[in-house]
């Protein structure tokens, strides 16, 4: 994998344009560049250096997961066999065609990787599980069901007295 190229240093404005656009994506240029304090013409240049040097990866919508059946959430350890990068990889390669598996994490300690699913509900849960069980090299799993979302991501703490460095 190759890391994208990046600036020096990020500056007091570029980091109030990160923050700025993480907590409002569809905000207009004219009005982020007021909330930064520059015209809009730098204020685009700066925004578009900080999506080519990857800065920024995307912009989307947060949607409601349960307005839109997928009300259910879960977590999943999962043990493989083996800790071999063929494993993992073949691991990998099938746990991206689980549509219902929002996110996988490699993680370390005392299983492998770290699986959200979202789900219509307990039923489709049970589906799903099935196909998670049968992927390649899995050999124990662990399932916690999301009661409450207590705090949802809201963004990287980029504001200076955020951060812990």
């Amino acid at each position: 994998m190759t890391l994208p190229l990046k600036p020096k240093n990020l500056d007091r404005i570029d980091l109030s344009i990160l923050d700025t656009l993480q907590k409002e994506g569809r905000i207009a240029n004219v009005d982020l560049a007021k909330k930064v304090n520059l015209s809009a013409s730098p204020c685009i240049d700066r925004v578009k250096r900080l999506e080519k040097y990857g800065y920024i990866e995307g912009y989307g919508a947060r949607l409601n997961a349960a307005m839109l059946g997928f009300g259910t959430t879960v977590f999943i350890e999962i043990t493989l066999d083996n800790t071999t990068s063929a494993v993992f990889d073949r691991f990998k390669d099938e746990v991206l065609k689980v549509p219902h598996v929002v996110e996988c994490h490699m993680v370390a300690g005392g299983f492998d990787y770290l699986l959200k699913l979202r789900l219509p509900n307990m039923d489709a849960y049970r589906i799903i599980l099935e196909q998670i069980v049968d992927l390649p090299g899995v050999v124990k799993n662990h399932t916690y069901v999301v009661i409450e979302q207590v705090k949802r991501d809201t963004g990287l703490p980029l504001k200076a007295n955020d951060s812990l460095g």
